[in-house]
């Protein structure tokens, strides 16, 4: 038997996810569905799927699934998204929200204007498990920065962007003996005061056009390594994000739009 399920397409900097609310429309199997909806030429084309549901201990929950069908634990640019959704869906009037993740509860911050919601602040939480690491033989980069936003990370800083091969290094680097859960890795450059471009393999996703997570793990790592200060614009493919980081074993928060692509129906059996 089919069933009609409706969802909304946006995108954070390019960074783009497949939304439904699952208090109006349970989803069972979102690993598959995640599968068979990511797919650019045979399915609606997306980095994921995301789930927005019901919180016991937040205003709403959200669970992310990548193009892989794995899980994963936060996403800073869907849940910049997720406010707006709720926001603009009339499923709330805050303009801050409790969001519950496997990572935490994170706090949305909404900037509407005349009720629509183009920027949306979230605080992250305070970064973790900050360490400088050693990638060893058979890597093309030496040395790197970990950080956990919750979600695992990989931080290279290099002098020159444009030449780092990402589809390539992207894969090996992820599946690194040293994070046994895979990572994701960004690779960084600091073009000015305040300022890094940055790229990034998302575990599971592969290049996306940006990533929110990545992005304040990259400006914590920067930060780390004294090659910035606590608060960076952090320029990706699709676009830029404020990270502002009130210093080591406090908040940081990240600012940056949110963009509904569109509405659609797709029938599942």
């Amino acid at each position: 038997m089919e069933r009609k399920i409706e969802f909304t397409k946006m995108q954070g900097l390019g960074n783009d996810y497949i939304y439904v609310d699952v208090m109006k429309y349970p989803l069972p199997d979102p690993e598959r569905y995640a599968v068979e909806w990511s797919r650019p030429h045979t399915g609606i084309g997306s980095d994921g799927l995301v789930l927005i549901g019901r919180s016991d201990r937040a205003d709403f929950s959200m669970r992310i699934f990548n193009a892989d069908g794995s899980e994963a634990k936060m996403c800073g640019n869907a849940s910049r998204c997720i406010g707006k959704y709720l926001y603009e869906k009339g499923l709330t009037g805050k303009t801050e929200i409790l969001l519950d993740t496997l990572s935490g509860v994170k706090v949305l911050h909404l900037f509407p204007e005349q009720g629509v919601v183009n920027r949306v602040s979230v605080d992250m939480g305070v970064p973790a498990d900050i360490h400088p690491v050693t990638l060893g033989d058979g890597f093309p980069y030496a040395e790197g920065i970990a950080v956990s936003m919750g979600n695992p990370h990989l931080v290279i800083f290099v002098d020159d962007i444009s030449q780092v091969a990402l589809q390539d290094v992207g894969p090996a680097l992820e599946r690194h003996p040293l994070f046994p859960d895979r990572v994701n890795v960004e690779f960084a450059q600091v073009i000015g005061e305040g300022e890094i471009r940055m790229r990034v393999w998302e575990r599971g996703s592969g290049i996306t056009q940006a990533c929110g997570t990545g992005a304040c793990a990259t400006a914590v790592a920067a930060s780390f390594a004294g090659r910035c200060r606590n608060e960076s614009d952090v320029v990706m493919d699709g676009g830029v994000l404020h990270i502002r980081w009130t210093g080591e074993g406090g908040h940081l928060f990240m600012t940056g739009p949110a963009v509904k692509v569109f509405d659609g129906v797709i029938e599942i059996s």
